[in-house]
């Protein structure tokens, strides 16, 4: 059962590794919990102060944790209490899956706070802000039953998981932007206005991205550290060591794409400079040829005799040097491809 509404609890009971029991009421968590066998998963969809305080009081959960994950705006970290370990962790995603479509400067990233207690024999997961779909997260820890006999550690591993690929794909999606804009930056026929609002949205988007992916080291690392400390379950620590390398990718590839985006919109200038300078010579090419004209009509419009003043010849002399005047100064600066 996947409830999405505000409020909403799942809950699952594994013994040995073996799903006895799903949706059980929050009063029977500390029953289970109580048996050295059992491993207990709670999800809390967006609750209340009052549901979240009152489980917290009967796990017996740290204030300061509790605080944390109601509170909003909270950053990435992974903190060590006395009775349990708090993670705090955002999933993202781009919104409808829009690449490229949509060209006004909103961040289409939405990300939402995962928040995670890591008790000796259970894990409590409360989600706060967008939708995240906990149902893939399930759909891991299924897919490899039989890493479950290991504790809570493999609960966060499929958790940890879960988001990381999740950030993997905005990642990928926006360097998939980049790579449209890019083909786009030397088209003569797009439209620039339209090329600097993506470019900036895109800068947008990366700096959100890049708080919530850079702190996954930390977090895995802390992770990883205290299972080390407490030596438990080494079987898990090959899934761990390649989460983590999975995040460092994930970390590398953001920074690689800061810095791509930052040269984009470097290159976007330098190119409408390149433009300005090529219009304005084409201008400063036709204002010489017209000034030609202008000269000579001038000249011969003044109230003074002139060579051919009154007769025929003269006026086909004076065309004749208009005409041939501008056409060699539009083949010079054609030739010189300032036309």
């Amino acid at each position: 059962m996947t409830s999405t509404h505000r409020g909403a609890v799942r809950t699952r009971l594994w013994r040995d590794g073996v799903l006895t029991a799903e949706d059980f009421p929050l009063t029977e968590v500390s029953d289970h919990l109580a048996d050295e066998n059992a491993l207990v998963w709670v999800d809390l969809d967006d609750p209340a102060h009052e549901q979240m305080h009152d489980l917290a009081a009967e796990l017996q959960l740290d204030p300061h944790a509790v605080e944390d994950a109601l509170a909003r705006g909270e950053r990435t970290k992974a903190t060590r209490y006395p009775t349990h370990t708090f993670v705090t962790v955002y999933a993202t995603h781009l919104e409808d899956g829009v690449v490229d479509d949509r060209v006004d400067v909103v961040s289409r990233l939405r990300t939402t706070r995962v928040s995670a207690f890591m008790l000796p024999r259970g894990m409590v997961t409360v989600r706060r802000g967008g939708p995240f779909e906990i149902a893939d997260v399930v759909d891991r820890w299924d897919e490899h039953p039989d890493l479950l006999r290991f504790g809570t550690g493999a609960l966060l591993h499929g958790l940890l998981d879960v988001v990381v690929d999740g950030q993997f794909d905005t990642v990928q999606a926006l360097d998939d932007a980049i790579e449209t804009l890019e083909d786009g930056l030397f088209d003569d026929t797009a439209a620039t206005r339209t090329i600097q609002r993506r470019i900036f949205r895109i800068r947008k988007e990366l700096v959100l991205l890049r708080r919530v992916v850079l702190p996954m080291r930390e977090v895995v690392t802390v992770v990883m550290r205290h299972r080390t400390e407490q030596d438990t379950h080494p079987e898990l620590d090959s899934w761990y060591t390649d989460l983590y390398d999975h995040v460092i990718r994930a970390t590398e590839w953001t920074e690689s794409l800061r810095d791509m985006v930052t040269t984009l919109f470097e290159t976007n200038l330098s190119l409408q400079d390149a433009r300005l300078n090529t219009v304005m010579k084409k201008l400063s090419g036709w204002a010489a040829i017209v000034a030609v004209p202008t000269a000579i009509t001038g000249w011969y419009g003044m109230n003074v005799p002139y060579p051919g003043f009154g007769q025929f010849w003269g006026v086909v002399a004076g065309t004749a040097i208009i005409v041939g005047s501008s056409s060699g100064l539009y083949l010079l600066f054609k030739q010189r491809d300032w036309l």
